[in-house]
């Protein structure tokens, strides 16, 4: 008998049993294929606008991906950087097949994981419960929860031109019964698709008709723990390369449009909006002449480039001439076409905040089946899961996090009061406390409470106090270190298009002005800290007016999600709520106030009823 038992080793299964392993939870992962761990079936990176910052969220947390991403990496680079900080975020291109190698490595050695490779046929439910699984060669797996992480797996069907193949992604198996037991327990889904591009051999691209997209040269990580020696030099970094669509593409394109398996009338699911085909993109956006692509190296053990931003369900014959029509690929081979994929997905509606499902006691679900799109944001659910399963186990409270604490906590209470009826992708502008979630400060909104709860380790947590104190100290040097008027602070400030200075100041006043940074005072005062305290203070000196503003207006959302809402209440007949509302809330079956104000179609009015209820 396990404590927790996870179906699928994807981002989310991975993270899922690693948090529960943690936790000191007996736990075992059921995957098809141990070599295919976090197998990256579509582009090979982690992070990007929002994920970095989930990557970031999950290190805080004590979570695998951001460590392996780190060490695995070809490329790093921080994206966003002339703008605010609220979208400063990482992106890693990743050594595809290092990255799966390492995660088999971890996994087989973590204390407290047991690995079985399986297919599962189905979730053992006895009375509402989740009591294990049932593999398809009639072994019985007992467990007190269960964690469904089956991405796109469940009844998968391959799609290119006019054909359907049974099939999960990069030739792997599906599963055909599993879905169907959820369903003969009353849980709901629906089907969704996602796609790849091809990949084509390196070696026969002309990268001389290409533009070059280095990394950024300085030292960068997604984990705390990541040392400047664990990763690749900047020099040894490769470099990704910009290509854009030509006319001839859109031809080819637009005279096959009934050839594609999106546009044929074969596929069923809804696909990412954020992440179109090449086909739904000249579609949607007829008026654009171009459209950019990316050429990305998958992995130093194989001789293949991935063609970002190029997703098609075309017909074979027809991606050969698409791809031949793209600058610098003329001539190249290809090694791996393009398909779409549909699959089965959970309504997220049914999901508790804490990842449980409301109609099966539990059984956790995270990832792609929960619909979202992404191996972040399926990481980020994953370890919240593994975490919950845990504390169920312990009956302690579950553990959330509120919108203004993290992207994860934005992700599921996105999904779990709106639901989604297309694949979810995490945005910058889903977050409306954005300048609070930041890149920089993931520990201090995170690590403590990953401690807390046994995700993180005593000497993790020690480190991070020891850091918060240097920071402090160092502000308190700052706010001593006095700068009078010179002809020195008068060119410094000068340069970057200040008036001269009128009178003295603190440093800590003086870097309160744009581009003015410890760093560059140095020569003058002689104090400078490493770059990371330097950019963390300056963050804090230089936007704190608009910080301690979203700080505000975050306390009111922490007040209404304190209010709690009873498991029983009856909406139904409720007087003055409106038949919207009943219907909503009793779907939805909201945990708290503030989740129930956050759910579509709810009016303020109908919150106002609630609180006054409530109140009584």
């Amino acid at each position: 008998m396990f404590d927790v038992l996870v179906i699928g080793a994807g981002h989310a299964g991975i993270e899922a049993c690693m948090a529960a392993s943690r936790m000191n939870k007996k736990t075992c992962i059921v995957t098809l294929n141990i070599d295919m761990a976090g197998s990256m079936p579509c582009n090979p990176s982690i992070g990007g606008p929002a994920k970095g910052i989930v990557v970031r969220e999950i290190d805080a947390l004590g979570g695998l991906m951001p460590i392996v991403a780190d060490k695995t990496a070809l490329q790093f680079k921080m994206l966003n950087t002339t703008k605010g900080p609220g979208v400063w975020s990482m992106r890693v291109q990743s050594d595809k097949e290092a990255y799966k190698k390492e995660m088999k490595k971890v996994l087989l050695n973590t204390p407290n994981l047991t690995v079985i490779e399986k297919a599962v046929h189905s979730v053992l439910i006895e009375d509402g419960k989740a009591k294990g699984v049932l593999c398809t060669d009639g072994t019985k797996i007992e467990s007190k929860t269960v964690v469904l992480t089956t991405g796109t797996y469940m009844t998968s069907t391959i799609l290119r031109g006019h054909t359907a193949t049974s099939s999960g992604p990069e030739d792997q198996i599906t599963v055909n019964t599993l879905s169907q037991s959820l369903r003969d327990a009353g849980i709901k889904t629906f089907r969704l698709k996602t796609g790849t591009p091809a990949r084509v051999l390196t070696d026969s691209i002309d990268f001389s008709k290409t533009e070059p997209q280095p990394g950024t040269n300085e030292f960068l990580r997604f984990s705390q723990t990541t040392k400047k020696e664990d990763v690749l030099p900047f020099e040894q970094q490769s470099v990704c390369h910009l290509i854009y669509t030509q006319p001839e593409t859109h031809k080819i394109i637009n005279e096959h449009l009934t050839d594609s398996a999106m546009y044929s009338g074969l596929v069923k699911g809804v696909g990412p909006r954020y992440c179109p085909s090449i086909e739904d993109k000249l579609v949607r956006f007829a008026d654009k002449e171009r459209h950019q692509l990316f050429l990305e190296p998958e992995s130093k053990s194989l001789d293949t480039t991935y063609i970002q931003g190029f997703s098609t369900s075309m017909p074979i014959e027809v991606q050969e001439k698409m791809v031949h029509s793209l600058p610098g690929l003329e001539n190249c081979v290809i090694k791996k076409y393009a398909y779409a994929i549909e699959y089965d997905a959970i309504d997220p509606l049914q999901m508790k905040p804490s990842m449980e499902n409301k109609i099966v006691e539990n059984l956790f679900t995270a990832g792609q089946v929960n619909g979202t799109s992404g191996y972040e944001e399926a990481a980020g659910q994953g370890l919240m899961a593994g975490a919950n399963a845990a504390l169920k186990i312990d009956g302690k409270e579950p553990f959330v996090l509120r919108r203004d604490e993290a992207y994860i906590g934005v992700m599921i209470d996105d999904l779990t009061t709106k639901g989604t009826n297309e694949p979810y992708r995490l945005l910058t502008s889903r977050a409306e406390y954005r300048l609070l979630l930041r890149h920089d400060n993931a520990e201090q909104r995170l690590l403590k409470k990953g401690y807390e709860i046994g995700l993180v380790s005593e000497q993790r947590y020690q480190n991070f106090v020891k850091e918060q104190e240097e920071i402090e100290k160092a502000k308190e040097q700052l706010s001593e270190v006095h700068i009078k008027p010179s002809q020195q602070v008068d060119e410094y400030l000068q340069n970057l298009g200040f008036e001269s200075l009128s009178r003295g100041c603190s440093e800590l006043e003086l870097i309160k002005r744009p581009k003015v940074t410890i760093k560059g005072l140095s020569s003058i005062t002689g104090v400078e800290f490493d770059d990371e305290i330097n950019k963390a203070i300056e963050i804090e000196v230089k936007y704190k007016g608009y910080i301690d503003k979203a700080k505000r207006d975050a306390q009111h959302l922490q007040k209404m999600d304190e209010v709690r809402l009873p498991k029983d209440l009856d909406y139904e007949h409720m007087d003055n709520l409106s038949l919207e509302a009943r219907q909503k809330l009793s779907q939805i079956q909201p945990m708290t106030l503030g989740q129930a104000s956050r759910i579509s179609g709810i009016n303020p009015s109908d919150i106002a009823i609630l609180a006054i209820y409530m109140k009584k």
